[in-house]
């Protein structure tokens, strides 16, 4: 574990050595600082309070583990990875109309981001359907043996 913790420091210095080797090549440093600023505004402003408020609708809603079968963590999981993918694809999402030069941004990136998003929630349907079916065949086995 702490091996793990370690490697996963080390890493992460190395990324953010590299972003800001990076930099060398940048001449006006006043959109990066907008860019950042605004990924902060974003993340605190719009996706941390949407992904707690349903955080606690699901557990308000009664979806947090019981005779629910432990939703509550495929959702979470499955809204940080949405979350991610949101975030990454941002910048071609909002990027405007049509461009002088077909061949920069050339891809659906609407479509393309709705089918991995579609994906996200196809694979945590299916893991939250596993975990029914699962836990389900488990109690019909523990109440053939006690009979």
């Amino acid at each position: 574990m702490k091996l793990t913790r370690v490697l996963a420091g080390v890493s992460g210095v190395v990324l953010m050595g590299v972003g800001v080797s990076s930099l060398r090549d940048v001449h006006d440093l006043t959109g990066v600082l907008a860019w950042l600023g605004g990924a902060v505004v974003l993340h605190d402003g719009v996706i941390a309070p949407l992904v707690l408020l349903v955080g606690l609708v699901l557990v308000r809603g009664g979806v947090h583990g019981g005779a629910h079968g432990g939703v509550r963590g495929p959702v979470r999981g499955a809204l940080v990875v949405a979350g991610a993918l949101t975030v990454v694809a941002l910048p071609v999402l909002l990027r405007p109309g049509p461009r002088a030069n077909s061949s920069v941004l050339p891809l659906d990136y609407w479509g393309n981001w709705l089918v991995a998003v579609g994906v996200v929630a196809a694979v945590t349907a299916l893991v939250v359907a596993g975990r029914w079916f699962w836990r389900g065949r488990r109690g019909r086995r523990r109440a053939e043996g006690a009979s």
